[in-house]
Protein backbone atom coordinates (compact mmCIF):
# COMPACT_ATOMS: atom_id res chain seq x y z
CA UNK A 1 0.00 0.00 0.00
CA UNK A 2 1.19 3.48 -0.81
CA UNK A 3 3.13 5.26 1.90
CA UNK A 4 0.89 8.30 1.57
CA UNK A 5 1.08 12.03 1.31
CA UNK A 6 3.42 13.95 3.59
CA UNK A 7 1.31 16.24 5.76
CA UNK A 8 1.79 19.97 5.64
CA UNK A 9 0.55 22.42 8.21
CA UNK A 10 -0.60 24.79 5.46
CA UNK A 11 -4.31 24.60 4.76
CA UNK A 12 -5.51 24.24 1.18
CA UNK A 13 -8.95 25.66 1.77
CA UNK A 14 -8.39 28.90 3.60
CA UNK A 15 -10.75 31.71 2.78
CA UNK A 16 -9.80 33.80 -0.19
CA UNK A 17 -8.46 37.28 0.27
CA UNK A 18 -11.00 40.02 0.00
CA UNK A 19 -8.39 42.19 -1.72
CA UNK A 20 -8.53 40.13 -4.92
CA UNK A 21 -10.59 42.18 -7.37
CA UNK A 22 -13.30 40.42 -9.38
CA UNK A 23 -11.77 37.10 -10.47
CA UNK A 24 -12.72 36.13 -14.01
CA UNK A 25 -15.55 33.65 -14.33
CA UNK A 26 -14.83 30.25 -15.80
CA UNK A 27 -15.88 30.05 -19.42
CA UNK A 28 -15.75 26.28 -19.90
CA UNK A 29 -13.89 23.10 -19.04
CA UNK A 30 -14.19 19.44 -19.88
CA UNK A 31 -12.81 17.49 -16.95
CA UNK A 32 -15.63 14.95 -17.19
CA UNK A 33 -15.61 14.48 -20.96
CA UNK A 34 -13.38 12.17 -22.94
CA UNK A 35 -13.57 14.12 -26.13
CA UNK A 36 -12.81 17.79 -26.74
CA UNK A 37 -15.67 20.22 -26.84
CA UNK A 38 -16.56 23.01 -29.19
CA UNK A 39 -15.99 26.45 -27.77
CA UNK A 40 -19.47 26.57 -26.33
CA UNK A 41 -19.67 27.38 -22.63
CA UNK A 42 -23.45 27.38 -22.31
CA UNK A 43 -23.95 23.63 -22.50
CA UNK A 44 -21.34 22.88 -19.86
CA UNK A 45 -21.27 22.89 -16.11
CA UNK A 46 -18.38 22.42 -13.74
CA UNK A 47 -18.39 19.25 -11.70
CA UNK A 48 -15.60 19.65 -9.19
CA UNK A 49 -14.37 17.08 -6.80
CA UNK A 50 -14.66 18.10 -3.15
CA UNK A 51 -11.57 19.99 -2.07
CA UNK A 52 -9.33 18.47 0.57
CA UNK A 53 -9.11 20.65 3.67
CA UNK A 54 -5.38 20.09 4.05
CA UNK A 55 -2.48 18.13 2.61
CA UNK A 56 -2.71 15.08 4.79
CA UNK A 57 -1.82 11.42 4.67
CA UNK A 58 -3.76 9.85 1.82
CA UNK A 59 -3.73 6.66 -0.18
CA UNK A 60 -4.11 6.28 -3.91
CA UNK A 61 -7.37 4.94 -5.24
CA UNK A 62 -7.61 2.39 -8.01
CA UNK A 63 -9.68 2.88 -11.14
CA UNK A 64 -11.98 -0.03 -11.90
CA UNK A 65 -12.29 0.77 -15.58
CA UNK A 66 -9.77 2.49 -17.86
CA UNK A 67 -12.22 2.84 -20.74
CA UNK A 68 -15.06 4.89 -19.28
CA UNK A 69 -16.98 7.09 -21.70
CA UNK A 70 -17.55 9.82 -20.77
CA UNK A 71 -14.56 9.93 -18.51
CA UNK A 72 -15.34 10.44 -14.84
CA UNK A 73 -13.14 11.45 -11.96
CA UNK A 74 -10.11 9.18 -11.62
CA UNK A 75 -10.41 7.46 -15.00
CA UNK A 76 -7.43 7.08 -17.30
CA UNK A 77 -8.16 7.98 -20.92
CA UNK A 78 -6.71 5.44 -23.31
CA UNK A 79 -6.02 6.11 -26.97
CA UNK A 80 -8.82 5.25 -29.38
CA UNK A 81 -7.16 5.49 -32.79
CA UNK A 82 -6.92 1.80 -33.66
CA UNK A 83 -7.87 0.74 -37.12
CA UNK A 84 -6.70 3.86 -38.90
CA UNK A 85 -6.85 3.41 -42.65
CA UNK A 86 -3.71 3.43 -44.77
CA UNK A 87 -4.87 6.55 -46.62
CA UNK A 88 -4.99 10.11 -45.28
CA UNK A 89 -7.86 10.92 -42.93
CA UNK A 90 -10.23 13.65 -44.11
CA UNK A 91 -8.00 14.16 -47.12
CA UNK A 92 -10.28 16.80 -48.64
CA UNK A 93 -9.87 19.04 -45.60
CA UNK A 94 -7.00 21.35 -44.69
CA UNK A 95 -6.38 20.51 -41.03
CA UNK A 96 -4.53 22.72 -38.59
CA UNK A 97 -3.52 22.31 -34.94
CA UNK A 98 -2.93 25.41 -32.83
CA UNK A 99 -0.72 24.88 -29.77
CA UNK A 100 -1.22 27.51 -27.07
CA UNK A 101 1.09 28.65 -24.29
CA UNK A 102 1.92 31.83 -22.38
CA UNK A 103 5.51 32.51 -23.43
CA UNK A 104 7.34 35.39 -21.77
CA UNK A 105 8.97 38.77 -22.39
CA UNK A 106 12.40 39.19 -23.94
CA UNK A 107 15.04 40.27 -21.42
CA UNK A 108 18.31 39.20 -23.10
CA UNK A 109 19.31 38.84 -26.73
CA UNK A 110 18.97 35.04 -26.75
CA UNK A 111 15.66 34.82 -24.89
CA UNK A 112 13.41 35.09 -27.92
CA UNK A 113 14.80 32.07 -29.85
CA UNK A 114 14.97 30.11 -26.59
CA UNK A 115 11.29 30.71 -25.89
CA UNK A 116 10.32 29.87 -29.46
CA UNK A 117 12.30 26.63 -29.46
CA UNK A 118 10.59 25.54 -26.26
CA UNK A 119 7.44 24.94 -28.28
CA UNK A 120 8.71 24.77 -31.87
CA UNK A 121 10.35 21.38 -31.24
CA UNK A 122 7.22 19.73 -29.76
CA UNK A 123 5.19 21.30 -32.56
CA UNK A 124 7.40 19.75 -35.22
CA UNK A 125 7.35 16.37 -33.51
CA UNK A 126 3.57 16.53 -33.23
CA UNK A 127 3.32 17.32 -36.94
CA UNK A 128 5.50 14.32 -37.76
CA UNK A 129 3.42 12.07 -35.52
CA UNK A 130 0.17 13.21 -37.12
CA UNK A 131 1.51 12.59 -40.61
CA UNK A 132 2.74 9.15 -39.53
CA UNK A 133 -0.85 8.47 -38.42
CA UNK A 134 -2.17 9.52 -41.84
CA UNK A 135 -3.36 12.97 -40.73
CA UNK A 136 -1.55 15.57 -42.90
CA UNK A 137 -2.05 18.48 -40.53
CA UNK A 138 -0.12 21.70 -40.13
CA UNK A 139 0.88 22.63 -36.57
CA UNK A 140 1.13 26.21 -35.33
CA UNK A 141 2.42 27.76 -32.10
CA UNK A 142 0.59 30.71 -30.56
CA UNK A 143 1.87 32.32 -27.35
CA UNK A 144 -0.07 34.74 -25.21
CA UNK A 145 2.73 37.12 -24.26
CA UNK A 146 5.58 36.67 -26.74
CA UNK A 147 6.46 35.70 -30.28
CA UNK A 148 4.97 33.93 -32.05
CA UNK A 149 1.90 35.68 -30.67
CA UNK A 150 -1.48 33.98 -31.00
CA UNK A 151 -2.49 36.69 -33.46
CA UNK A 152 0.53 35.84 -35.64
CA UNK A 153 -0.35 32.16 -35.61
CA UNK A 154 -3.96 32.92 -36.57
CA UNK A 155 -2.73 35.06 -39.43
CA UNK A 156 -0.69 32.14 -40.77
CA UNK A 157 -3.64 29.77 -40.30
CA UNK A 158 -5.77 32.02 -42.48
CA UNK A 159 -2.99 32.39 -45.05
CA UNK A 160 -2.67 28.59 -45.28
CA UNK A 161 -6.41 28.21 -45.84
CA UNK A 162 -7.04 25.93 -42.87
CA UNK A 163 -10.63 24.62 -42.88
CA UNK A 164 -10.60 22.49 -39.72
CA UNK A 165 -8.74 23.67 -36.61
CA UNK A 166 -8.01 21.83 -33.38
CA UNK A 167 -6.95 24.12 -30.51
CA UNK A 168 -4.61 22.33 -28.10
CA UNK A 169 -3.21 24.20 -25.07
CA UNK A 170 0.14 22.91 -23.81
CA UNK A 171 -1.24 22.84 -20.27
CA UNK A 172 -2.28 19.36 -19.07
CA UNK A 173 -4.75 20.85 -16.56
CA UNK A 174 -7.26 23.60 -17.29
CA UNK A 175 -7.11 26.93 -15.47
CA UNK A 176 -8.79 30.22 -16.23
CA UNK A 177 -5.37 31.84 -15.80
CA UNK A 178 -3.61 29.74 -18.46
CA UNK A 179 -5.78 27.94 -21.02
CA UNK A 180 -8.70 30.20 -20.14
CA UNK A 181 -6.63 33.31 -20.83
CA UNK A 182 -5.66 32.01 -24.26
CA UNK A 183 -9.24 30.97 -25.03
CA UNK A 184 -10.57 34.41 -24.14
CA UNK A 185 -8.02 35.95 -26.51
CA UNK A 186 -9.09 33.55 -29.27
CA UNK A 187 -12.71 34.48 -28.66
CA UNK A 188 -11.93 38.14 -29.22
CA UNK A 189 -9.98 37.36 -32.39
CA UNK A 190 -12.71 35.09 -33.79
CA UNK A 191 -15.45 37.60 -32.97
CA UNK A 192 -14.14 40.18 -35.43
CA UNK A 193 -13.11 37.89 -38.29
CA UNK A 194 -15.61 36.47 -40.78
CA UNK A 195 -13.19 33.77 -41.97
CA UNK A 196 -12.63 32.50 -38.44
CA UNK A 197 -16.29 32.65 -37.47
CA UNK A 198 -17.11 30.25 -40.30
CA UNK A 199 -14.06 28.00 -39.86
CA UNK A 200 -14.77 24.65 -38.26
CA UNK A 201 -12.90 24.24 -35.00
CA UNK A 202 -12.81 22.51 -31.65
CA UNK A 203 -10.86 22.81 -28.43
CA UNK A 204 -9.18 20.32 -26.11
CA UNK A 205 -9.40 22.22 -22.81
CA UNK A 206 -7.38 19.72 -20.76
CA UNK A 207 -5.79 16.32 -21.26
CA UNK A 208 -4.22 15.34 -17.93
CA UNK A 209 -6.19 12.08 -17.87
CA UNK A 210 -4.72 10.71 -21.08
CA UNK A 211 -2.81 7.45 -20.80
CA UNK A 212 0.16 8.59 -22.89
CA UNK A 213 0.75 11.64 -20.70
CA UNK A 214 0.35 9.68 -17.44
CA UNK A 215 2.63 6.83 -18.53
CA UNK A 216 5.25 9.20 -19.92
CA UNK A 217 5.35 10.99 -16.57
CA UNK A 218 5.53 7.63 -14.81
CA UNK A 219 8.51 6.57 -16.95
CA UNK A 220 10.43 9.77 -16.20
CA UNK A 221 9.77 9.50 -12.46
CA UNK A 222 10.87 5.87 -12.32
CA UNK A 223 14.04 6.66 -14.27
CA UNK A 224 15.01 9.54 -11.96
CA UNK A 225 14.28 7.52 -8.81
CA UNK A 226 16.87 4.95 -9.87
CA UNK A 227 19.59 7.61 -9.66
CA UNK A 228 19.26 7.71 -5.86
CA UNK A 229 21.21 5.28 -3.66
CA UNK A 230 17.99 4.31 -1.87
CA UNK A 231 15.10 4.98 -4.29
CA UNK A 232 12.46 3.67 -1.89
CA UNK A 233 13.31 6.39 0.66
CA UNK A 234 12.86 9.28 -1.76
CA UNK A 235 9.87 11.58 -1.28
CA UNK A 236 8.22 12.36 -4.64
CA UNK A 237 7.52 16.06 -4.66
CA UNK A 238 4.91 17.24 -7.19
CA UNK A 239 5.27 20.99 -7.75
CA UNK A 240 2.50 22.72 -9.70
CA UNK A 241 2.18 26.31 -10.82
CA UNK A 242 -0.06 28.13 -8.36
CA UNK A 243 -3.12 30.27 -8.99
CA UNK A 244 -4.90 32.75 -6.70
CA UNK A 245 -7.23 30.98 -4.31
CA UNK A 246 -10.10 33.20 -5.42
CA UNK A 247 -9.94 31.65 -8.89
CA UNK A 248 -10.88 28.30 -7.39
CA UNK A 249 -13.24 29.33 -4.60
CA UNK A 250 -15.02 32.25 -6.26
CA UNK A 251 -14.62 31.72 -10.02
CA UNK A 252 -15.03 27.94 -10.13
CA UNK A 253 -11.64 27.18 -11.64
CA UNK A 254 -11.27 23.35 -11.79
CA UNK A 255 -7.46 23.60 -11.73
CA UNK A 256 -6.93 22.34 -8.16
CA UNK A 257 -9.29 19.39 -8.61
CA UNK A 258 -7.71 18.45 -11.93
CA UNK A 259 -4.22 18.74 -10.46
CA UNK A 260 -5.03 16.47 -7.52
CA UNK A 261 -6.68 13.94 -9.82
CA UNK A 262 -3.67 14.03 -12.15
CA UNK A 263 -1.32 13.24 -9.26
CA UNK A 264 -3.60 10.39 -8.17
CA UNK A 265 -3.53 8.88 -11.67
CA UNK A 266 0.27 9.01 -11.82
CA UNK A 267 0.56 7.42 -8.37
CA UNK A 268 -1.83 4.63 -9.33
CA UNK A 269 0.29 3.79 -12.35
CA UNK A 270 3.48 3.92 -10.27
CA UNK A 271 1.90 1.57 -7.76
CA UNK A 272 1.43 -0.98 -10.52
CA UNK A 273 5.22 -0.97 -10.84
CA UNK A 274 5.60 -1.49 -7.07
CA UNK A 275 6.70 2.11 -6.58
CA UNK A 276 4.98 3.27 -3.40
CA UNK A 277 7.08 6.20 -2.25
CA UNK A 278 5.77 8.92 0.04
CA UNK A 279 4.68 11.96 -1.92
CA UNK A 280 3.40 15.50 -1.58
CA UNK A 281 1.86 18.19 -3.80
CA UNK A 282 2.43 21.93 -3.43
CA UNK A 283 2.12 25.07 -5.52
CA UNK A 284 4.88 27.40 -6.69
CA UNK A 285 5.33 30.79 -8.40
CA UNK A 286 2.95 32.86 -6.27
CA UNK A 287 3.22 36.64 -6.58
CA UNK A 288 1.54 39.61 -4.93
CA UNK A 289 -0.27 40.00 -1.60
CA UNK A 290 -3.33 37.84 -2.30
CA UNK A 291 -3.63 34.27 -1.09
CA UNK A 292 -2.78 31.53 -3.57
CA UNK A 293 -3.40 27.80 -3.54
CA UNK A 294 -1.69 26.09 -0.62
CA UNK A 295 0.51 24.46 0.48
CA UNK A 296 3.23 26.69 -0.95
CA UNK A 297 6.29 24.99 -2.41
CA UNK A 298 8.91 26.95 -0.48
CA UNK A 299 7.18 26.45 2.87
CA UNK A 300 6.65 22.76 2.19
CA UNK A 301 10.32 22.19 1.33
CA UNK A 302 11.34 23.71 4.67
CA UNK A 303 8.78 21.54 6.51
CA UNK A 304 10.02 18.39 4.80
CA UNK A 305 13.56 19.17 5.89
CA UNK A 306 12.36 19.74 9.45
CA UNK A 307 10.63 16.35 9.39
CA UNK A 308 13.89 14.63 8.50
CA UNK A 309 13.38 14.02 4.80
CA UNK A 310 16.81 13.52 3.23
CA UNK A 311 16.00 12.68 -0.40
CA UNK A 312 13.58 14.62 -2.59
CA UNK A 313 12.59 14.18 -6.23
CA UNK A 314 10.88 17.25 -7.69
CA UNK A 315 8.25 16.61 -10.37
CA UNK A 316 7.10 19.73 -12.29
CA UNK A 317 3.58 18.46 -12.84
CA UNK A 318 2.11 21.42 -14.73
CA UNK A 319 4.97 22.08 -17.17
CA UNK A 320 5.49 20.05 -20.36
CA UNK A 321 8.47 22.13 -21.53
CA UNK A 322 11.44 23.53 -19.66
CA UNK A 323 10.89 27.14 -18.67
CA UNK A 324 11.91 29.70 -16.08
CA UNK A 325 9.78 27.93 -13.46
CA UNK A 326 11.75 24.70 -13.91
CA UNK A 327 15.22 25.92 -14.87
CA UNK A 328 15.45 28.78 -12.38
CA UNK A 329 12.75 28.47 -9.74
CA UNK A 330 13.01 24.71 -9.16
CA UNK A 331 16.57 23.89 -10.26
CA UNK A 332 18.21 26.86 -8.55
CA UNK A 333 16.01 28.49 -5.92
CA UNK A 334 14.17 25.47 -4.54
CA UNK A 335 17.22 23.23 -4.71
CA UNK A 336 19.20 25.76 -2.68
CA UNK A 337 16.34 26.02 -0.19
CA UNK A 338 16.14 22.23 0.10
CA UNK A 339 19.85 21.87 0.83
CA UNK A 340 19.68 24.67 3.40
CA UNK A 341 16.72 22.89 5.03
CA UNK A 342 18.63 19.65 5.60
CA UNK A 343 17.62 17.74 2.49
CA UNK A 344 20.82 16.08 1.28
CA UNK A 345 19.82 14.44 -2.01
CA UNK A 346 17.93 16.43 -4.63
CA UNK A 347 16.92 15.67 -8.20
CA UNK A 348 14.26 16.79 -10.65
CA UNK A 349 12.25 14.98 -13.29
CA UNK A 350 12.77 16.72 -16.66
CA UNK A 351 9.86 18.23 -18.52
CA UNK A 352 8.26 15.93 -21.09
CA UNK A 353 9.35 18.00 -24.08
CA UNK A 354 9.44 15.72 -27.14
CA UNK A 355 9.15 12.41 -25.28
CA UNK A 356 7.80 10.02 -27.97
CA UNK A 357 4.96 8.43 -25.96
CA UNK A 358 3.72 11.87 -24.93
CA UNK A 359 3.86 13.30 -28.47
CA UNK A 360 2.15 10.25 -29.95
CA UNK A 361 -0.68 10.51 -27.45
CA UNK A 362 -1.14 14.22 -28.17
CA UNK A 363 -1.47 13.27 -31.82
CA UNK A 364 -4.10 10.70 -30.88
CA UNK A 365 -5.97 13.36 -28.92
CA UNK A 366 -6.04 15.55 -32.03
CA UNK A 367 -7.27 12.68 -34.21
CA UNK A 368 -9.99 11.74 -31.72
CA UNK A 369 -11.19 15.34 -31.70
CA UNK A 370 -11.68 15.60 -35.47
CA UNK A 371 -15.22 14.15 -35.52
CA UNK A 372 -16.21 16.89 -33.07
CA UNK A 373 -14.98 19.77 -35.16
CA UNK A 374 -17.87 22.00 -36.20
CA UNK A 375 -18.70 25.53 -37.23
CA UNK A 376 -19.67 27.86 -34.37
CA UNK A 377 -21.42 31.17 -34.22
CA UNK A 378 -19.29 33.75 -32.49
CA UNK A 379 -22.06 34.28 -29.94
CA UNK A 380 -21.32 30.78 -28.66
CA UNK A 381 -17.73 31.79 -27.96
CA UNK A 382 -18.78 34.28 -25.34
CA UNK A 383 -16.14 34.76 -22.65
CA UNK A 384 -17.76 35.53 -19.34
Amino acid sequence: MRTGRIQSSSSCSASSSSTFPHPPRLTFASRNCKFPLLLSPRALSISQRASKSETQLSFSRKSNNKHLVPVGVGALVTSNTQGISSGPLIAEENIGVLLLNLGGPETLEDVQPFLFNLFADPAEELRKSLWAKNVPAKVYVGMRYWHPFTEEAIGQIKKDGITKLVVLPLYPQFSISTSGSSFRLLESIFRDDKYLVNMQHTVIPSWYQREGYIKAMENLIEKELQKFDHPEKVVIYFSAHGVPLAYVEEAGDPYKAEMEECVDLILEELEKRKITNAYTLAYQSRVGPVEWLKPYTDETIVELGQKGVKSLLAVPISFVSEHVETLEEIDVEYKELALESGIENWDRVPALGCEPMFISDLADAVIESLPYVGAMAVSDLEAR
